[in-house]
């Protein structure tokens, strides 16, 4: 997991089928010596990653990604951006169909539709 080490949250609203956010980055952690040195990004892989951590707190289950229809990674993320989340989802049976944005003021960063599913 990387909440509360990579990343932590801040400013939480929810309500039923989602979740707001303002996430704060780690400047200090490791995957930003290796992505990219001398130029810290949030990689992808743990953009997605959060999505998923967030849900399945929601949620309370432990969740892998089914499918995705749309992921577009719109801008990049440095450690000193605090991206605003919006994550909504609708349920059916033991999955969730979801709609998530990381947004920069007016900037989408990072978007994914997608698919979780219990294990």
């Amino acid at each position: 997991m990387l909440i509360n080490d990579f990343y932590t949250c801040h400013d939480i609203e929810t309500a039923e089928g989602s979740i707001s956010c303002r996430i704060i980055f780690n400047d200090q952690h490791s995957i930003f010596k290796g992505h990219f040195p001398g130029q810290p990004v949030v990689p992808g892989v743990c953009m997605m990653e959060i999505v998923k951590e967030l849900l399945q707190q929601q949620v309370g289950k432990t969740l892998v990604l089914r499918s995705s229809k749309n992921v577009k990674f719109l801008g990049f993320i440095t450690p000193s951006i605090q991206p605003a989340v919006k994550i909504t989802w609708k349920q059916t049976d033991d999955s969730y169909a979801l709609n998530t944005v990381f947004s920069n003021g007016d900037a989408s960063l990072f978007k994914l539709d997608g698919v979780y599913a219990g294990r």
